[in-house]
């Protein structure tokens, strides 16, 4: 048996991360060291915005090692026709856990999703590891069909996946799919990521043989750990009391095989001090 430990998060711009001067960088670097500290097998990165640049890559890829040495990185851009510098994602893993075969994964999403860079998969011998960064339906629903599509799609991907090995899925949802997951359901209902359809997509995906690690591990717990630290994974910058006023969303989330979820010990927000937007999120398990 072998204990694993992955770390997912929306980072909101590895390159605002990493080499900005801003008091949000700092907050956001120090984000970082936690993360780095933490150690993970496997760290998963959403919304990167990284272009095809090749210095501020190198750049970016510099500090990365410097903070997680003994880590092989990949990572993914969007491409034409998809708008340059938008979404992406990255994957970073620990040497020592071998050679996984790559894939950027198509799933025939409509145009142009499949270029915006939004799927790394990894296939270690055991199980998968797989990170997301779902198209938002945007502001009054207008991209809601599309996101449908996106959602039946990615279903058939992971359940392809699944019949082959265990499947380790993460990353940012872009849907709350329980009242109990963001603070202000009634306000919020049919609002992009709460509409009465994105909710159904994701408990298909559910009940397609997933399990949400998080309600796995902590059942019907109620906007609070006994800590204090929210249950929420996402706090509005715009609102900047969200965060102390607890007013947020979960809508990152790693999801596990069925076969495999009684093999979670671990599935948490990582706390981020006065930093808003997305929160890292944790999962432990023995395999």
């Amino acid at each position: 048996m072998t204990k694993y430990k992955f770390i997912s998060w929306n980072i909101d711009s590895l390159n605002a991360a990493l080499t900005g001067t801003s008091d949000r960088a700092a907050l956001s670097m120090a984000v970082v060291d936690k993360i780095a500290s933490e150690k993970p097998d496997v760290l998963a990165i959403q919304e990167t915005k990284l272009s095809d640049d090749d210095k501020k890559v190198k750049k970016i890829y510099d500090i990365l090692v410097e903070k997680f040495p003994e880590y092989a990185i990949v990572h993914r851009i969007s491409t034409p026709p998809a708008r340059k510098g938008y979404s992406g994602t990255m994957m970073l893993w620990k040497k020592e856990l071998g050679d996984p075969v790559v894939t950027f994964p198509e799933i025939d999403a409509p145009a142009p999703m499949d270029q915006e860079g939004r799927m790394i998969t990894l296939e270690f011998p055991a199980f998968y590891v797989t990170t997301v960064y779902t198209p938002n339906a945007q502001e009054g629903l207008a991209r809601l069909d599309l996101r449908g599509e996106w959602d039946d799609q990615y279903r058939a991907y992971l359940q392809t996946l699944d019949q082959e090995k265990p499947v380790f899925a993460c990353g940012d949802f872009n849907v709350a799919v329980a009242e109990i997951d963001l603070s202000n359901p009634k306000g919020n209902h049919n609002t992009a990521g709460f509409s009465d359809q994105e909710r159904e997509k994701f408990q298909a995906l559910l009940s397609a043989g997933f399990t949400d690690s998080f309600r796995k591990i902590h059942g019907q717990i109620e906007k609070n750990f006994a800590s204090g630290q929210s249950i929420y994974t996402w706090f509005a910058q715009r609102a900047r009391t969200s965060k102390t006023n607890n007013s947020g969303w979960r809508i990152d989330y790693w999801l596990t095989s069925n076969r495999v979820a009684e093999k979670i010990s671990k599935s948490e927000p990582i706390e981020t001090g006065a930093r808003l937007d997305h929160l890292p999120i944790l999962l432990e398990f023995d395999l």
